[in-house]
């Protein structure tokens, strides 16, 4: 990195920088991937404070803590890892408008940068962070609210069925490690797709968009989008922006379980929605119910099943961008 650049930002940083690292993250590169990142703080004398998650839910608590000690003033929030440690900051930062969140990939999916257009290079994500900390924009997120009254909040997206039911068995398997070892960490997904692939029992859906009643028999999965990208590069909603107010729909519905294959394969590429079987919708107030119970996600992590509520919440989060631009 640029030393004048490192100047430049240091100068005008009036707020300590605090960190969010999860250790675990990419079976543990993460680690390295911090090690890089606070040498060049040190170096370069930036002030910044950080903390590493000891277990599921605790960047959530962190953020959350970080938020209220803030007071109302100007604060910048780093997650360190992957997705879902960015998941879990947003839901700990989420009704605190003084909170900007900032992001170093350092897990094995980071569909989050991909959206984003955060640089992949620890280095080229930090000079984002020190040059956008004072210019961030403001993000549009998704709001799940839950039977029993509680909300969760998704940056990329949440969805139910089958590809819901993929993330909860990845996300438990030893494999993944394993192949995040070889830097295979995207293969698993496709592991596990051809395991789960002749026993996952379909359902028939009702959905609600904006007032209107939908119903699709025999549906594989609903995905409700925020920005393109998930499971690890896969464009399953190739028109979502995080800066337009709205919410993408796809569903996937009566299809075969050899076709389905191929849609998942053409969905790196997003063609997938040219398949007929694939039905592309948009809303900002989306519901969910299940002709029986069926697994949920909100960015790659496990929820409450079906029924579900999700709505857009526009421009409430700050947030530090790479080459995405608002309204694009």
């Amino acid at each position: 990195m640029n030393h004048e650049d490192f100047l430049e930002n240091k100068t005008h940083s009036r707020e300590e920088l605090k960190f969010i690292i999860n250790p675990q993250a990419k079976n543990g590169f993460c680690l390295k991937v911090w090690k890089k990142v606070e040498q060049m703080l040190k170096e370069e004398n930036i002030p910044f404070s950080a903390a590493r998650t000891e277990y599921q839910g605790h960047a959530r608590e962190l953020a959350k803590i970080y938020a209220e000690q803030a007071n109302g003033q100007r604060l910048s929030l780093v997650a360190v890892g992957g997705d879902g440690t960015v998941h879990e900051v947003i839901n700990g930062a989420a009704g605190h408008q003084n909170v900007t969140v900032g992001f170093i990939p350092g897990g094995s999916g980071n569909d989050f940068s991909r959206g984003f257009g955060i640089p992949k290079d620890p280095a080229e994500s930090l000079k984002a962070i020190l040059k956008g900390s004072h210019s961030s924009v403001k993000a549009d997120i998704g709001m799940i609210r839950h039977m029993d009254g509680k909300k969760t909040y998704f940056i990329n997206n949440m969805g139910a069925g089958f590809d819901a039911l993929i993330s909860r068995k990845v996300n438990s398997s030893k494999m993944k490690g394993i192949l995040n070892q070889l830097s295979l960490g995207k293969f698993v997904y496709a592991l596990f797709l051809v395991k789960e692939l002749f026993t996952y029992k379909c359902s028939d859906l009702e959905i609600v968009i904006d007032g209107k009643k939908l119903h699709f028999d025999s549906a594989w999965f609903i995905t409700i989008s925020n920005q393109p990208f998930y499971g690890g590069g896969m464009i399953i909603s190739p028109d979502a922006n995080p800066f337009d107010g709205i919410l993408n729909v796809t569903v996937v519905h009566n299809i075969s379980r050899i076709k389905i294959l191929f849609v998942f394969a053409s969905v790196f590429k997003g063609r997938h929605i040219g398949f007929k079987e694939v039905t592309v919708l948009q809303g900002q107030n989306v519901s969910i119910r299940s002709s029986h119970p069926i697994p949920a996600h909100a960015d790659g992590e496990a929820i409450d099943s079906a029924p579900i509520t999700a709505s857009v919440c526009p421009e409430v989060l700050p947030v530090i961008i790479g080459n995405v631009k608002a309204g694009c």
